[in-house]
C-alpha cells in the first residue's frame, strides 16, 4: 500500500507542478487563458496577478507532497513526518477541490481533475501510515 499512496501523491504532486506552470508562468498565452475558461487576452491580463499567486499556492502543496514522499521514501515508512505532509498537503489539494465544486456544477471536471488523486493519495496513506 506504500508504493501505491507515494505513487498517488506523486500524481496530485505533478498535477499540481502543472497549475503552477499553467497559472504563474503561461496565464497570457492564449492557449492557457482559453483553458481557464477566459473570453479574451484583456480578462487574462486582469486576472494575471490572482492567477500568479494561485500558481505558487499550488507549487508548495506540491512541495510539501513530494517532501513527504521523500521522506517516507528514504527513511523508514511508517515515518509520521512524511506522512503527516502528504496527508497535509493531499487533504489541502482535496479541499480546494471541494471548494472549486462549491461554486458551480461547470467546474466538476476541473474538481475531479484536482482532488481525485488527492482523495485517493489520502486514503491509501492513511491506510499505509498505520
Amino acid at each position: 500500500m506504500t508504493v501505491v499512496s507515494l505513487v498517488l501523491a506523486g500524481v496530485a504532486a505533478l498535477l499540481h507542478v502543472l497549475f503552477f506552470k499553467l497559472e504563474s508562468l503561461s496565464w497570457r498565452e492564449p492557449k492557457t487563458w482559453k483553458t481557464f475558461g477566459l473570453a479574451s487576452q484583456e480578462d487574462a491580463d486582469t486576472t494575471a496577478p490572482m492567477a500568479y499567486n494561485q500558481g505558487f499556492y499550488n507549487l508548495f502543496l506540491a512541495v510539501g507532497t513530494i517532501v513527504g514522499i521523500l521522506v517516507v521514501a528514504l527513511s523508514d515508512t511508517k515515518d509520521t513526518i512524511g506522512w503527516t505532509l502528504i496527508v497535509f498537503a493531499c487533504g489541502s489539494m482535496l479541499a480546494a477541490a471541494l471548494v472549486l465544486i462549491s461554486t458551480g456544477v461547470s467546474y466538476a471536471r476541473a474538481a475531479a481533475i484536482q482532488g481525485v488523486p488527492a482523495l485517493l493519495a489520502v486514503v491509501t496513506s492513511l491506510v499505509a501510515a498505520t
